[in-house]
């Protein structure tokens, strides 16, 4: 039996005798010893075998390579002073082998598991199994574990209860497309996986349960890029007879207690609050990066009786003009900021007509190029410099649009804001700024249906003052914004049932669409529902913002491609008529060409 972890061997072990398993991570002939390092997911440490000191296990020790599973019986020993590694944790002692087993040998592996090198993902994915096996991947997931627990444990000691709910659930509109799973026993029917839980957790409310929570999979059918994956894992928590300020407080208790421990990052609380309006008009986005500067700034006023047409008749239309002061810009030529320039394109992908732009050169100079410096009075550009706080060296970027457009001007201006900031070397990646956004609009427009939808979902309670007007109301929702990610959202809930059929039917859902969709919900706020309220954590990606990585899919153990297909597994793939015919399905695709 195993006595002891290879990682985990130190000075005081010297003269125990040990039996440790593990893979050979490296092998070495000095002059007819045998050194071997023997890893487990603790760490390595050196194996010794030589012809005097252990026969018995030096013809096996010659013959293994890379990757075999072995056994190793023996005693700790010092390392010689000139052998010491204080790389190594175990950098002091060696184990001489006594006794050597091979359990299983290995193939040479398509990629180095000892060393942290860059492999291309596609392999990596291919061969999950052994890229689970490094170091670096090994203290990812044992990370992700580690974070799972700091959870548990501090909503069990806050009376939180754990909940699971179904995986095959009823199929409902509005969010993502479903992932749908046809029933055999019911034909012509289907489920769909959850893409949250969110019907599930406010029926538990109903039930009375107060606080729960779940680790949940979730599905959704959606393309996909760095921190989405078709299934994925959420942090869901519901509450009752909270406001939404004891709502916060709570998460903002758990937040800092998981950065704490696993990061030694002390918040400083209560985190700080920007509506959206205000999110919107000073970064261009609901999900803010407040590691720099660099805010937009209204200028429709400098521009109201310009001569310039764009601008002037924006803010006639009941629009706004827009500027993105950039500083220290003299190294930005005007050929990337004009058509055909990559700055250009940029924005001209997230909706913008054009990018209008001037300098501020000494002595309070500014120019530009165009129609635009034709209606450049000393005035207007007096304005500019004044409204935007602008020195010499800033290139004062425009957009501008009437009132509908409004939102995509705000858009590509902060998306281009995040350009400059990652361009310019602003933006510190060791800081760190957690926020909160709050006053959502209840809807959005969707222009290709037509029709208003929920902006996160159609649960979500209008601010009491604001539901004589549904249309126009804010919600009583919150997330959490940490570096320009939103790693939370939530909202109080809706727990009327008149208030409920109200939002249903400002969305565009027929009173029998939504007796049929959500009956089930209706009519259990008949019964005494609770006001409640909650939030939905993106596990995967608080995981990996806590690990500093890039992609969820370093933090998650089997992973979907950016196609979502899993590499490793060949899936999704073709099934058997047969199976087919069971579900009463009918595949009307042409087999895939074979090789």
């Amino acid at each position: 039996m195993r006595s002891d972890y290879c990682g985990t061997l130190r000075s005081e072990h010297i003269g125990k005798t040990v039996s440790l398993y593990g893979w050979i991570d490296g092998w070495r002939d000095h002059g007819g010893v045998i050194f071997l390092d023997l890893r487990d997911y603790t760490g390595v440490v050196q194996i010794v075998s030589d012809p005097q000191r252990t026969p018995e296990s030096y013809h096996l020790a010659s013959s293994l390579r890379n990757e075999y599973v072995v056994r190793v019986e023996g005693r700790v020993s010092a390392r010689p002073e000139h052998s010491l590694n204080p790389r190594l944790s175990t950098g002091t002692v060696e184990v001489y082998a006594d006794t050597l087993e091979v359990l299983n040998r290995a193939e040479t592996p398509p990629f180095a598991i000892s060393k942290d090198e860059e492999v291309d993902e596609k392999l990596r994915l291919k061969f999950r199994y052994l890229d689970l096996r490094r170091g670096r991947m090994q203290k990812l997931l044992r990370l992700r574990h580690w974070v799972m627990q700091i959870v548990r444990r501090h909503l069990d000691e806050r009376g939180f209860t754990e909940i699971e709910t179904p995986v095959l659930v009823k199929s409902t509109p509005e969010g993502a497309r479903d992932y749908l799973v046809p029933s055999r026993v019911n034909p012509g029917d289907w489920f769909a996986l959850p893409q949250s839980p969110q019907l599930f957790k406010q029926l538990l409310m109903v039930a009375g349960f107060d606080r729960y929570y779940q680790i949940a999979r979730c599905f959704r059918d959606e393309d996909l890029r760095a921190d989405r994956q078709p299934e994925f894992t959420q942090l869901d928590i519901e509450m009752s007879f909270l406001s939404m300020e004891e709502i916060i407080a709570l998460n903002e208790g758990l937040v800092a207690a998981i950065l704490q421990e696993t990061m030694g990052l002390e918040l400083s609380l209560p985190l700080r609050r920007l509506t959206y309006a205000e999110a919107m008009v000073r970064y261009g986005s609901d999900k803010p990066d407040t590691r720099f500067g660099l805010e937009l700034v209204e200028v429709s006023e400098v521009f109201r009786e310009s001569s310039f047409q764009v601008l002037s008749g924006a803010v006639a239309a009941g629009g706004k003009v827009v500027c993105l002061p950039v500083p220290g810009a003299e190294g930005i030529t005007n050929t990337r900021v004009k058509p055909g320039g990559d700055l250009f394109e940029f924005v001209t992908q997230f909706g913008a007509r054009g990018l209008l732009f001037a300098r501020v050169r000494e002595g309070g100079q500014v120019d530009t190029i165009g129609a635009f410096s034709k209606s450049l009075t000393p005035e207007i550009a007096a304005g500019m410099i004044e409204k935007t706080g602008a020195q010499p060296g800033h290139l004062l970027l425009f957009g501008a649009g009437d009132g509908t457009a409004v939102p995509t001007v705000l858009n590509y201006l902060g998306r281009l804001r995040l350009k400059m900031g990652e361009e310019l070397g602003l933006i510190d990646p060791n800081r760190h700024n957690l926020l909160w956004v709050t006053d959502f609009p209840m809807f959005e427009w969707n222009a290709e249906e037509k029709r208003l939808e929920a902006l996160h979902h159609p649960f979500t309670a209008p601010r009491p003052e604001d539901e004589h007007d549904l249309k126009t109301a804010r919600a009583l929702a919150y997330d959490i914004i940490w570096n320009g990610v939103e790693v939370g959202g939530g909202s109080l809930r809706i727990y009327r049932r008149a208030l409920q059929e109200r939002v249903f039917e400002t969305i565009g859902l027929t009173e029998e669409e939504a007796r049929a969709k959500f009956g089930f919900l209706l009519d259990a706020f008949e019964y005494g529902t609770p006001p409640h309220g909650g939030i939905a954590y993106g596990f995967d990606r608080f995981v990996m913002l806590i690990a500093g990585e890039q992609s969820i899919r370093e933090v998650i153990a089997f992973p979907k491609t950016q196609r979502a297909q899993d590499l490793m597994l060949g899936a999704p793939s073709a099934v058997a008529d047969r199976q087919l015919k069971e579900l009463n399905v009918r595949s009307t695709l042409l087999p895939k060409p074979q090789g």
